[in-house]
């Protein structure tokens, strides 16, 4: 077949026959009709990322390389900040950006165990395990309703003499109180990292400067995984503006090294054999000297590729899912008497996760939920709910040990018994949005739906 051609004449020949194979199979969808099952989130691509995927097959570099580089440039482009990481998922950005903060390279300002890690239990839990696997103890205070994110009014009240950071998620997109947690951040010169998996896109007005969220903070992370705003399948990232930070979260994704040097280069720094690292012999290969107790977090340059084709379409991605937020919205007014229907954070521009609901008083939530799925529309929980209630605290929560409470987590708590959310994602149609909303609206009207139980 490839008979007296060249390598990149062959190659052109397969991408275009990827590309209509692409079109013919997979972009050839069925119109949709009322009835057909509508999943919370679904992959949104064409040919450019199938091209891009076998393209880097077809050039077998299996771990990082020049598609990896090229996606941490445009995505560091793209949210306006320095330095971009490419990482194997959402969780391990924030292990990454964690485990950043404990570098010895910090200071005074190093995380170390026993020290305290300010953050909310309604959330996802690799946004907190890191803490606990290291040995910092996680502060928890409530959050608000409607807008399901941190309340900064507990802020000072959780402070101690041990915090250190604030690490907190942006709800389904709409970002927590950025001016608030800035503020008391600086005051007592703690570390910000937003974990801005469920929010990329999303935009905050501080000091009359518009600006993504995860820029604002020192570390932001984020999630690739399908459901997200753009997919790799698997995949993250971690950013900084700050470049010792940066230096810290590289060496801290690589294994722990102190080398700089990308896959497959060497003497980068012209310093390979002639330096004195800890207690090493004068002039160790310096590709092997390790600075960090660290990790190989990794991507594969197939995953990169991906990237590249999702990442020319996030700006799309953002308007769509906030025009099916807003529809959604529209249609389901009138329902307020037994729904708290969302509120995005004052000077926030979100780009929609989800669309969250919680039920009011005499509404049961799983009925609600039960019926909408009956209905073939898929519904999610917001994720942990309450972290605390959860079987991996039962040993901390026998003890009394490994983490603090400030308060009472009422919201957090009412969350997890009486909140759900059902998707916005780019690839659901005007009808989809309308399915859904009539379907809700069904569902809180129907008398078994909020009548309790008969014994």
């Amino acid at each position: 077949m490839f008979e007296n051609k060249t390598e990149e004449q062959a190659k052109k020949e397969i991408l275009t026959m990827v590309a209509e194979y692409c079109n013919t199979y997979h972009n050839k969808k069925k119109p949709y009709e009322p009835g057909d099952r509508i999943t919370y989130a679904a992959r949104v691509y064409d040919q450019e990322e199938m091209c891009n995927l076998v393209d880097s097959a077809l050039e077998f570099w299996l771990t990082s390389g020049r598609y990896t580089e090229k996606f941490e440039k445009a995505f560091s482009e793209y949210l306006g900040v320095r330095y971009c990481s490419l990482v194997n998922s959402g969780s391990s950005a924030n292990l990454c950006a964690f485990m950043a903060l404990t570098s010895p390279l910090l200071g005074e300002r190093q995380v170390k165990p026993g020290d305290e890690m300010i953050t909310v239990a309604a959330g996802f839990p690799t946004t907190v395990t890191p803490a606990i696997q290291y040995g910092v103890v996680p502060v928890f205070i409530d959050v608000t309703i409607p807008q399901y994110n941190m309340d900064v009014a507990m802020l000072e009240e959780a402070l101690s003499e041990k915090t250190k950071l604030v690490m907190a998620a942006h709800t389904l997109g709409n970002p927590f109180d950025l001016t608030a947690v800035k503020a008391f951040c600086d005051k007592h010169n703690l570390w910000l990292i937003e974990d801005n998996c469920d929010a990329l896109g999303t935009k905050y007005t501080m000091n009359g400067e518009e600006k993504f969220t995860g820029t604002i903070g020192d570390i932001g992370t984020s999630s690739f995984y399908p459901p997200h705003h753009m997919t790799m399948g698997e995949g993250g990232a971690v950013y900084t503006d700050n470049p010792l930070l940066n230096k810290c979260i590289r060496s801290m994704r690589d294994w722990g090294r102190d080398c700089v040097c990308g896959s497959g280069q060497d003497n980068l720094c012209g310093h390979r054999f002639d330096r004195q690292y800890g207690e090493l012999p004068l002039g160790y290969d310096h590709k092997y000297v390790y600075s960090h107790f660290g990790y190989n977090l990794k991507a594969t340059d197939m995953q990169a590729a991906i990237g590249c084709a999702q990442i020319e379409k996030l700006p799309d991605f953002a308007e769509r899912r906030r025009a099916n937020f807003e529809r959604l919205r529209a249609v389901l007014v009138g329902t307020e008497d037994k729904l708290i229907l969302p509120v995005p954070c004052e000077n926030a521009k979100p780009s929609w996760f989800g669309f969250l609901i919680t039920c009011k008083e005499g509404v049961e939530r799983n009925k609600v939920v039960r019926y909408v799925e009956e209905h073939g529309i898929q519904t999610r929980m917001l994720f942990a709910g309450n972290l605390t209630k959860h079987p991996c605290f039962d040993q901390m929560r026998a003890s009394g040990k490994g983490y603090r409470i400030v308060g009472e987590l009422k919201n957090t708590d009412r969350i997890m018994n009486d909140t759900f959310w059902v998707g916005v994602y780019p690839g659901m149609t005007d009808e989809m949005i309308d399915y859904m909303a009539q379907t809700i609206k069904e569902a809180v009207n129907c008398t078994k739906c909020y009548e309790p139980d008969q014994q």
